[in-house]
């Protein structure tokens, strides 16, 4: 026949378990933390390049190589900030989609291929030919 534990070896024993649980935890932490969840669900939010981006539309072989799209240009000028035609607006991007959402461009939404280089999200979700590309000394 068993016999019941005295009350403070019940309340050790169940110290020990407690504290067993607790390093379980505690040793799987880092595990957890090394997975990068986003933040949101389009992904992480940053910030564009600052500077001018210049749109265009591309042109074809037998006249300019280019149409300047001057309506759509703007310019980073801090953080979520960008100016366009004199106004000042403001932008989400959240993992390569840019959302403008203020100012004369809002509504416009852009894919970042890359740093620099934004193409307009038409409304099928596809990349369309607008193209926006950051002026730098080599390309302004």
């Amino acid at each position: 026949m068993r016999r019941a534990l005295p009350a403070a070896r019940r309340s050790a024993a169940f110290v020990s378990v407690l504290c067993v649980a607790a390093l379980g935890i505690t040793l799987a932490s880092p595990v957890l933390a090394a997975r990068k969840v986003p933040p949101v669900p389009g992904g992480l939010i940053g910030t564009l390049d600052p500077g001018k981006y210049s749109c265009e539309l591309p042109g074809d072989a037998s006249g300019p190589t280019r149409i300047q799209a001057t309506e759509f240009d703007f310019t980073v000028v801090r953080g979520s900030s960008y100016r366009a035609a004199g106004r000042r607006g403001s932008y989400l991007l959240t993992g390569d989609v840019v959302q403008m959402t203020g100012g004369k461009l809002k509504g416009l939404k852009l894919h970042r291929v890359s740093d620099g280089f934004l193409r307009r999200i038409e409304p099928n979700g596809q990349d369309g030919e607008l193209r926006c590309i950051l002026g730098t000394p080599g390309n302004s």
